[in-house]
């Protein structure tokens, strides 16, 4: 899912979102309650009308604001009270109030609250009271919850890297029988394996037919390889974040266009690629050259812009080719073939890739 916190996508229209084949993208619940506003958004029809999409939204509840807006943040069990960053009005946050402001966004997936601590924190008592409040806020989200025939809540598991803490919050989050299952808390700094370690728990706990939701993971070979553990789901700033910087995600790298080695090359910014960005004119593209990027990048927003539209569209086109790899029953493959393009030599592979893929039966080193 791309993110668009604020109800848009940096540097795109919705036109050019939807060209890129995204159906599902993510607008930030915690974001829109300050601005526009709820009455805002009760008014216009919701977070659909007001920015003009027609396809799926996903809401997060604001409880990762807890994290990247601590400073500002009071967590209790009533819920957080924050101070908006825009005018540091006082702001709470209740599990009560998380559902009612997506109620009015009209988000086809929606967050439950919770209470979200960065994974490396060294604070056990903390974690575990973070995991029991999550469990908690859920059963509070569900009571509140006013349209639960068109929009689908999803429960968020929490523990921290305590894999027996978040095996105790998959089973009391499995009995709430949410259409979805999230597993939070995660890209917070920890280290690759750990990260790798809580996925496959968690997943192997779930049950097999509902989707299960990684959430801010955007990394093509996090992706590749979450996917493999039992993921299904996942968002992430990253894609739209880099291009801003110059980058663009290719699948031999990422690629700084800045660099000068782009100012003579003429060809696309990746070759083989179906985005506007990259596709011939004959075939109803932009035919955008590397020099014309690179000469951009620096100084001129069109240069963000068009990477923004080439990232996105990799990463929607990587989830598809996982996808279609997995219906032909050929995923091992693809992992194969996907990490050959990303590193010259089978040495150079992570060795935390390795590792987790070989769990699951997965050899890279064939």
């Amino acid at each position: 899912m791309p993110v668009a916190t604020q109800a848009s996508l940096k540097g795109l229209t919705y036109e050019q979102l939807e060209q890129t084949s995204c159906r599902l993208c993510l607008n930030n619940t915690y974001h829109l309650g300050l601005k526009p506003g709820q009455e805002t958004l009760d008014a216009v029809g919701g977070a659909h009308k007001l920015q003009g999409w027609d396809h799926n939204i996903l809401t997060d509840s604001g409880g990762f604001q807890m994290v990247s807006l601590l400073e500002l943040a009071t967590i209790t069990e009533e819920g957080v009270r924050f101070l908006s960053p825009h005018d540091g009005s006082p702001m709470l946050l209740t599990p009560e109030h998380s559902m009612s402001l997506q109620n009015s966004i009209g988000s086809d997936i929606m967050m439950q609250l919770d209470d979200v601590l960065v994974t490396t924190s060294p604070d056990a008592a903390r974690m575990r009271l973070a995991m029991e409040r999550s469990v908690r806020w859920l059963d509070r989200c569900i009571a509140a919850h006013k349209k639960p025939e068109t929009q689908n809540l999803f429960c968020i598991i929490q523990g921290g890297l305590d894999l027996e803490m978040r095996k105790e919050c998959c089973e009391e989050m499995v009995k709430r029988d949410t259409p979805g299952i999230a597993i939070g808390g995660l890209s917070g700094g920890e280290a690759k394996d750990d990260f790798c370690r809580v996925v496959e728990t968690c997943t192997a706990l779930l049950p097999d037919l509902k989707p299960r939701y990684v959430m801010g993971i955007g990394f093509p070979e996090d992706l590749v390889v979450s996917v493999a553990l039992g993921a299904d789901m996942f968002d992430c700033v990253w894609p739209t974040r880099t291009a801003r910087f110059g980058a663009a995600v290719t699948r031999h790298g990422v690629l700084n266009m800045r660099n000068a080695r782009f100012a003579h090359d003429f060809g696309p910014v990746e070759t083989g690629c179906g985005c506007n960005c990259c596709l011939s004119v004959d075939k109803g593209g932009m035919a955008v050259t590397r020099a014309f990027v690179h000469h951009n990048s620096a100084k001129e927003t069109v240069g963000a812009h068009l990477l923004t539209i080439h990232n996105v569209y990799y990463q929607l086109n990587l989830m598809r080719q996982i996808r279609e790899s997995i219906i032909a029953q050929r995923f091992p493959d693809f992992i194969r073939e996907f990490f050959g393009n990303l590193y010259e030599d089978t040495e150079d592979y992570p060795t935390w890739a390795v590792d987790a893929l070989r769990r699951v039966n997965v050899d890279l080193i064939k």
